[in-house]
């Protein structure tokens, strides 16, 4: 990932897996789920996710990480909007970065996130979410602001 840089609360309501139930990446053990992207289009993409919620797990992200499924992602909870500021030192894989607000909505979108800069990427307003997934997934697909993240772990999916 991308280390964020802002001070973060673990978001109310969301239990890290145990570890039998859980991906083992470093340091820290990482829930997984699901999530789909819903376009103004009308196309849904599916994702699987690793769920980021604590300060450690959001430092670690997807740091060191030499492959990811195209249908995957790691989704980075900060508990209430605020903005926020990444960089991907230490990040091997070049990244698309979703800025999400609390009701899921895409508010600004980061492609091709450059591997191991320590350039600031910045949220552009307050988020409460941020996904990552593979760079260029997001031009692939026809990704666009306005776009719906949807899934439990933002508490949209019903």
């Amino acid at each position: 990932m991308a280390l964020f840089l802002c001070v973060a609360a673990p978001a109310a309501g969301l239990v890290v897996a145990p570890p039998a139930q859980a991906q083992e990446l470093g340091s820290q053990t990482f829930a997984n789920g699901s999530l789909t992207i819903r376009t103004a289009t009308g196309k849904s993409y599916p994702f699987t996710i690793e769920i980021a919620v604590t300060d450690p797990q959001r430092e670690q992200g997807l740091m060191f990480r030499r492959e990811m499924a195209d249908d995957h992602g790691m989704i980075f909870d900060f508990g209430e909007p605020r903005r926020v500021q990444m960089w991907m030192e230490n990040t091997i894989l070049p990244l698309d970065m979703l800025f999400i607000k609390g009701d899921g909505t895409i508010s600004h979108i980061r492609e091709n996130a450059v591997p191991y800069s320590r350039d600031i990427i910045d949220s552009h307003g307050e988020v409460k979410y941020v996904l990552e997934i593979n760079g260029g997934r997001a031009k692939a697909l026809g990704l666009k602001v306005g776009d719906k993240v949807i899934g439990k772990v933002l508490g949209n999916d019903g």
